[in-house]
């Protein structure tokens, strides 16, 4: 259904969706062309930031294309294969955001806490070791839900208040018994939003600690402007995404599920290149030398 209820909003919407798309899109790639040619940005720090900034370009191309598509044309419909697709690939790359923002939060822990031991353990090898977990486990996890959604029988309106094919909207237009799929999904938030939420916020326990006990109010400035982009990108995402999935089918509000959507598919991207671009100083360097201005950004 989209936006339907709002037909005369419907030129702004798209202008403001299309806008969003193209920045979240440019920002992003910006930020990994950036990283990838300047050998100072080869760190693991870096390595997992152009990681997150390629899901979330694709994590944006699995919905936006949709949504302006249905826009346009106003022709709302998607085929049973297509929205189950679109499922799969919308929840692999959403449980990819919670696994990558853990390892970096991981990864300023180690730099932070333990600083003679970082090159030992952050290695290359347990780098991509690191990745290509987080890879696994959100494959593995997002094709569990849809071959569960898959077998789920809808018999009813098959009108989705939505604006793409999410969990919960689609388990309220449910006639089967969703009991057994509504455990499933509340186990696998805990394991993909729980589990590497906690690993975000014991690592960051840590290293305020660790702040705290820094003499200069230099030093602290400096660690603090390093994590502040970081735990941002974090505080927006899993805001929004708690608000929305940790919450039985039955207590779904399609205005709030909504909004919430919107926040962490549309405006969470698009911000995440600017958040760690602006209050990076190596980042802004190398965004100089990127665009070929012979200078680093001192601000």
């Amino acid at each position: 259904m989209g936006f339907s209820d709002h037909p005369e909003q419907q030129p702004l919407l798209y202008t403001l969706f299309l806008g969003m798309y193209l920045v979240t899109l440019l920002g992003n790639l910006v930020i990994i062309l950036a990283i990838v040619s300047d050998q100072h940005l080869h760190t693991p720090m870096y390595f997992f930031l152009a990681n997150l900034s390629f899901i979330d370009s694709c994590y944006t191309c699995t919905i936006v294309p949709k949504v302006l598509i249905n826009i346009q044309t106003q022709h709302h419909s998607i085929s049973h294969t297509g929205c189950l697709l679109q499922m799969y690939f919308f929840l692999v790359l959403a449980m990819l955001d919670d696994f990558v923002l853990a390892v970096m939060a991981y990864d300023r822990y180690v730099a932070i806490c333990l600083p003679l031991h970082y090159t030992t353990i952050m290695c290359p090898q347990r780098c991509l070791l690191l990745v290509a977990t987080s890879w696994l486990c959100s494959n593995l996890l997002a094709f569990s839900l849809t071959l569960q959604m898959a077998q789920v029988s809808f018999c009813a309106s098959h009108s989705i208040p939505h604006f793409f094919c999410d969990l919960l909207p689609l388990l309220k237009l449910a006639c089967s018994d969703t009991h057994t799929f509504q455990l499933m999904m509340f186990a696998e938030a805990a394991l993909s939003g729980v589990v590497p939420l906690t690993c975000v916020l014991v690592s960051y326990a840590h290293i305020v600690h660790t702040i705290l006990r820094i003499p200069s109010s230099g030093g602290k400035h400096k660690v603090f402007s390093t994590c502040g982009s970081h735990l941002t990108v974090v505080t927006l995402f899993y805001g929004t995404t708690f608000l929305v999935y940790f919450q039985p089918s039955s207590s779904y509000s399609a205005d709030t599920g909504i909004v919430a959507s919107i926040i962490y598919t549309m405006v969470t991207p698009m911000l995440n290149p600017f958040i760690y671009s602006l209050r990076n100083k190596d980042m802004k360097g190398a965004l100089w030398k990127l665009f070929g201005l012979g200078r680093h950004c001192n601000l």
